[in-house]
């Protein structure tokens, strides 16, 4: 387990962006979710939505099925597996992260004196 500094830097970046984290959050507590429905829970707009769904597809993070409805296309999600691991991973990194807060400032003081000399 890593501590202080270290902690912080070696989340995953890609679930650490807010947008991306309520994301996987919300798929996180259901079986699937339609965009609108997303939409308008995060309230994020459609091109930033749909932006940062493209991302965690990307890394198979998500699925994401069109579909028609009658006439009219919709868009359904789910968080895979991988996603799943990487939010959960994620939340126990940040955890023993914050659990290191004291070791912070004594991090920071060794590696300001290390390049003072």
């Amino acid at each position: 387990m890593r501590t202080g500094i270290e902690s912080y830097l070696s989340l995953d970046r890609l679930v650490h962006e807010p947008a991306r984290l309520v994301i996987l959050t919300i798929l996180a507590e259901a079986e699937e979710v339609e965009f609108r429905f997303l939409e308008k829970v995060s309230g994020l707009t459609k091109g930033n939505l749909s932006g940062h769904i493209a991302r965690l597809e990307e890394v198979g993070y998500v699925e994401v099925v069109k579909f028609f409805r009658g006439k009219l296309p919709a868009t359904s999600l789910k968080i895979t597996r991988s996603g799943r691991s990487a939010l959960k991973k994620y939340r126990k990194q940040l955890n023993d992260a914050l659990q290191h807060r004291p070791t912070i400032l004594t991090a920071m003081k060794k590696r300001l004196q290390s390049m003072s000399s």
